[in-house]
């Protein structure tokens, strides 16, 4: 018997290799795809160096100084413009008042007219009963007319005068929006400022920090050995001046003290005066004026603050120098305008030092290089080199 040929099919032979070829495969294509997005993905942007951290953030702070001053002098303009607006809405009541008066008064004429019937004269005359007593009424009308005349010429003045100062309220409420729009503004620049400042400083790490402080200390000390330099320079200038007095009266053979100098550490030359008396007087109001700043050390820098219990920097300066007597402006750009000025090697106590190119920033100074101010946000109310920051100029206030 013929064998019968198997129906079954062969077995195919199952490859293993090639799922792991696959997968290997895949994993090289991912493999190539992160390398090509990390090559063209942009660099992580460095940090900065905590040296442009210290300069940024003083730069903030000056800005914001700057935007203060903005802010005081639109606030100052603000309330001398509401007090002009009060004072004329005021007046523009008083005289609304008179205008109803004057009212009232033709008023009564009117009616006082309608009640005689504002006969004609000739038929007045021919029905009169007795010809002189209409002459005597005639003549009291013709005065009562004046009267009424005058009244209304009363009634138009006022009521021009009235609509004249009416104007002029509603021009200076125009420009009291004005103000208080650019008090708002300046507001807002100066909160911007300081919260961008702030948030430098927050992103920095603990050793970030402790590495500013340190800068901060360096460059305090620097001020200040440039302070004990000024102080030495001018305490010399002083001892030479003496001697040189002292040598002018024994040549003249008199003690008298007809000299110019008296003692106060003013130097020819810087417009003060030569008279005892005239620096005596800026002596005596200087210390006033030191003998109050140094009562505000340790009080809070608020920006737009002008005390008791805060201050800024042009507050400080302003509500010093009251206690002496003199009015300064609110403002530093007002304030460097005042009085005379002085070179730096000049400075006596009292004198008000000015810094940055954008005369932004005041002090007073205390002597020996030394000056008190209210510094910036987060800071105090305290004594500093006035070589902390780039001066601007001095001046000497009365």
């Amino acid at each position: 018997m013929p064998v019968l040929a198997s129906h079954r099919k062969p077995r195919t032979k199952v490859r293993t290799t090639t799922p792991a070829v696959g997968f290997t495969t895949a994993a090289l294509a991912s493999v190539t795809l992160l390398s090509t997005q990390s090559a063209t993905a942009a660099p992580a942007e460095p940090k900065p160096a905590i040296e442009d951290v210290q300069k940024k953030v003083d730069e903030l702070y000056r800005q914001a100084g700057s935007a203060t001053q903005q802010y005081n002098r639109a606030k100052s303009a603000s309330t001398a413009q509401r007090t002009k607006v009060d004072t004329l809405l005021s007046d523009v009541a008083k005289r609304t008042e008179k205008i109803n008066e004057a009212r009232r008064e033709l008023g009564a004429y009117a009616a006082e007219q309608y009640r005689t019937g504002g006969i004609a004269p000739t038929a007045t005359f021919f029905l009169a009963d007795d010809p002189q007593a209409y002459f005597d009424q005639s003549r009291l009308m013709s005065r009562s007319t004046e009267r009424q005349q005058k009244a209304v010429d009363d009634f138009r003045t006022q009521q021009a005068a009235a609509s004249k100062k009416r104007a002029e309220a509603v021009q200076s409420l125009e420009k009291l929006t004005e103000t208080q729009t650019a008090l708002r503004s300046s507001k807002q620049n100066v909160q911007t400022k300081l919260t961008e400042a702030r948030s430098l400083l927050s992103r920095l790490t603990a050793e970030e920090k402790a590495r500013l402080a340190e800068l901060e200390r360096k460059k305090e000390a620097e001020a200040k050995e440039k302070a004990e330099k000024l102080a030495a320079r001018q305490a010399a200038e002083a001892k030479e001046r003496e001697a040189a007095e002292k040598k002018a009266r024994e040549e003249t053979g008199g003690d008298s003290g007809s000299g110019s100098g008296s003692g106060t550490g003013a130097s020819p030359g810087t417009g003060t005066g030569t008279g005892t008396g005239a620096g005596g007087s800026y002596a005596a109001k200087a210390e006033k004026v030191l003998a109050f700043a140094r009562a505000q050390i340790g009080k809070p820098y608020v920006w737009g603050a002008a005390g008791p219990s805060s201050y800024d920097c042009s507050g400080l300066t302003q509500a010093a120098w009251r206690e002496a007597g003199v009015t300064l402006p609110r403002t530093t750009w007002d304030q460097v305008e005042v009085g005379t000025r002085v070179a730096t090697s000049d400075l006596q106590p009292g004198d008000l030092v000015f810094f940055y190119d954008d005369i932004s920033h005041v002090g007073i100074y205390k002597g020996d290089g030394m000056m008190i101010h209210a510094p910036k946000p987060g800071a105090n109310v305290r004594e500093e080199s006035i070589y902390y920051m780039p001066i601007y100029g001095s001046v000497r206030p009365a």
